[in-house]
């Protein structure tokens, strides 16, 4: 094929800026070729270079005594655990694919992120994700839902890797632009960590895994653009999965591992072998040159063009010992696995591609990956603030049906039961897991030790609307809480930063707000990043979504042995109820709010750092004291939804409990359905409430009893204002658990 001539109007479409065209003759000396143009718009694209995102990234915390890689340095952070072991774990999203083609373009955001972890020498163990819709009263949105828990559930099931928990939020601002965010945990041993840096001259580049085709093709560039009306036709550029292929590739990669054959290993992921190639080069400090003539194709007629920028599935790049290719080839076959010699290590530091002997690219790896140019955008605080800020309590009429309240915000669908979406996971493959998805965290175990893992992803993008700092702080603080409410101690975090146009000066202040708000909450709880994602351009034609920092954390538990798993919902007949916190006036960014009065104002809660973490470290220490029977926080919908989750979430009918609240100086909506953060839901013995008193003086929280555990109907009372709530337990749960299904046989 003659390759076109380079025009500006060549360059536009390639994404490819005037200025940045400029940077490409400077670092080549020459006009490039149309391949060498392709590969330059796919590694400085937004998503795979990070060019608006990296000055601002180096806020966040990164370093800690745990932490054996840092953010960046490799496909996923590492985090020691002792005994030998570390946990490698990183979230990514899949959001514009996931628009277009939600079945697949979810299911090959399974399947990337799992190959981030097993390239890391770890195996997978977990996964959650977390979703945003739509409201469900839209078809396309219900489509949608289907389509992404499909995906989901098709790629996870077929891997044998659990799906142990999550979160979905329906929203009128992910109208359109859906979020999916998937987060993958795995285990390895310390020594057998595997990196991807290049090195070695003359040492043989494998091509390992699924046939190239046309599947994905630019879709690294498609997601660095907004979404239009126009984006169904980029459904090209959104992959096909093949999650038997990956089972295969996970197996026979960890098994090549062992033989001590590989060098380094890099997914194929976005951009496919063009940034696996320049990347490995580029940390290695060496050159990769290629043949793409003996790249697997199962399409005829591909140029060169399109092998190196295709992302089609299930594909590694493998550096082997010079001299061990016929023992790595033997194990590759094995597992039914394309593996093909299709280049060398050379110490020139450039990427060569030929096409049958011919050289049609030779770029200096550098200049792929650490010279992508890299923007101070513009930063604007966003007009609407002036509007939203503006919530005068006092012209907010109280409600005169509390019980009707409850019930309406219970079969709401982001506070309602998901059991509709995990019931579709199979979350006991492997039978590590020791807490299934339904509690404040998902735990599971280490085989071969007394530790557990817990695992929780977390995100309020409505507070990061509203204050793009304290949501990025409340983001970090709840995932910490859920892990302490499962008695673990939080290690680190990953995160998937989710955002419109950063082009924008108001989204990109959005940003920037949300990252330091992140990052003062990191510093505080000592849990730094590991790495993550940045999502840019979730826009479509009704705007941007709601800024959305989602947050991924892991937290260990030492012992497992010798504590009953800590879950959110009430166990015994006769235990007390006690809030550990303080309930504050706090209705601002509330669902209770958006959902009874139809407004999305004022200010989130504010979180107060240092109370957090003493409330933390006091119910930390009470679990281990063996005192806890169960534990929950309080967030969305506010201290009357956690108290009737605790009765409704666990298994079978749930527990009955009587519930008598005592704040007159504080609005009854306030502190029914207030969000004030801070706050968690304990359970236990009478016998045991001095030494939780105790433990809670001496971190300076305030601690009330709220009631008793017992009977078969949730009854809450507020002697003071004469609210009554009395509503059986079986009426409750069924409103609760299937109020998403209800939704979708609109």
């Amino acid at each position: 094929m003659q390759e076109p001539p380079i025009t500006p109007e060549l360059v536009a479409r390639h994404g490819l800026t005037e200025e940045e065209y400029d940077r490409i003759l400077k670092a080549l000396g020459r006009e490039p070729t149309f391949t060498e143009l392709g590969i330059f718009s796919a590694s400085w694209n937004e998503h795979c270079s990070y060019k608006s995102s990296k000055p601002v990234l180096k806020l966040f915390p990164t370093s800690g005594e745990d932490i054996l890689i840092e953010a960046g340095e490799e496909n996923a952070g590492v985090v020691d655990i002792g005994d030998g072991l570390v946990v490698c774990f990183k979230v990514e999203s899949h959001n514009h694919p996931s628009a277009v083609e939600p079945f697949q373009g979810a299911a090959t955001g399974v399947g990337g992120i799992l190959r981030d972890i097993f390239t890391m020498g770890a195996r997978p163990i977990a996964l959650l994700d977390s979703l945003r819709f739509g409201p469900l009263t839209e078809p396309r949105n219900r489509y949608l839902l289907h389509g992404v828990v499909s995906g989901i559930s098709f790629y996870g099931n077929c891997m044998g890797v659990p799906t142990v928990g999550g979160e979905v939020y329906f929203d009128e601002a992910y109208q359109g632009n859906p979020l999916v965010n998937v987060l993958c945990v795995g285990i390895a041993r310390r020594k057998e960590i595997v990196r991807a840096r290049a090195s070695g001259t003359g040492n043989p580049v494998y091509y390992v895994g699924s046939a190239t085709g046309r599947d994905g093709l630019g879709g690294a560039s498609f997601a660095s653009r907004e979404l239009t009306e126009e984006s169904e036709r980029d459904r090209p550029a959104v992959q096909v999965g093949d999650p038997f292929t990956e089972k295969l590739l996970l197996e026979a990669c960890l098994e090549l591992f062992k033989t001590g054959h590989v060098v380094a290993i890099q997914d194929m992921g976005a951009a496919g072998l063009t940034c696996s190639t320049a990347e490995m080069a580029a940390r290695g400090g060496c050159g990769i040159e290629i043949d793409v003539e003996k790249v697997p194709r199962r399409e005829p007629g591909m140029i060169p063009y399109e092998v190196l920028l295709s992302e089609s599935q299930e594909r590694m790049l493998l550096v082997i010992q010079r001299g061990r290719e016929e023992a790595v080839e033997t194990i590759l076959r094995r597992w039914d696995l394309h593996a093909v010699a299709i280049g060398r290590v050379t110490d020139d530091g450039l990427v060569r591609v030929k096409d049958c002997g011919r050289v049609v690219a030779e770029i200096p790896a550098r200049a792929l990956v650490d010279e992508a140019p890299v923007y101070v955008r513009e930063e604007r605080e966003p007009p609407y603030l002036r509007e939203t800020r503006n919530l005068d309590l006092r012209c907010l009429e109280e409600p005169q049906d509390y019980q009707g309240i409850l019930i309406r915000l219970l079969s709401s669908p982001t506070l309602a039961s998901k059991q509709w979406v995990f019931r579709q996971y199979d979350h006991m493959v492997r039978t590590n897991t020791v807490v299934l998805p339904g509690s404040d965290a998902g735990v599971v175990r280490i085989k071969g030790t007394d530790k557990a893992l817990a695992l929780t992803i977390d995100g309020n993008g409505r507070y990061s609307y509203l204050d793009p700092y304290e949501g990025g702080k409340i983001a970090v603080a709840e995932a910490a809480r859920n892990l302490v409410c499962s008695g673990a101690r939080p290690l680190a975090i990953t995160n998937c930063l989710n955002f419109g146009n950063p082009e924008k000066p108001e989204i990109f202040w959005q940003f920037r707000r949300c990252v330091e708000g992140m990052a003062e909450a990191c510093r505080r709880f000592n849990t730094p990043v590991t790495g993550g994602n940045v999502s840019f351009y979730n826009e479509g034609p009704e705007g941007a979504v709601y800024p959305t920092p989602v947050v991924g954390m892991v937290g260990l538990i030492e012992e497992l042995g010798r504590m009953a798993p800590i879950t959110a919902w009430f166990k015994n007949e006769g235990d007390l109820i006690i809030l550990l916190g303080e309930t504050q006036e706090a209705l601002g960014g509330s669902e209770y709010l958006k959902e009874i009065h139809g407004r999305v104002a004022g200010l989130p809660p504010q979180l107060d750092l240092e109370r957090e973490a003493s409330l933390q470290q006091a119910c930390l220490e009470a679990i281990r004291a063996g005192i806890i029977h169960s534990a929950h926080d309080c967030s969305e919908g506010g201290l009357a939804i956690a108290l009737a989750e605790c009765c409704i979430c666990g298994p079978g009918h749930g527990r009955g409990a009587h519930i008598d609240l005592f704040a007159p100086e504080i609005r009854t909506d306030a502190l029914l359905f207030g969000e004030s953060p801070s706050r968690i839901v304990l359970s236990l013995e009478a016998q045991h409430l001095p030494q939780l008193k105790g433990i809670a003086e001496g971190r300076g929280i305030p601690l009330s009893l709220l009631g008793q555990v017992g009977g078969d109907h949730f009854s809450l009372e507020m002697s003071a204002s004469g609210l009554y709530i009395h509503l059986p337990i079986s009426e409750l749960k069924g409103i609760w658990s299937g109020a998403i299904e209800r939704c979708l046989r609109i």
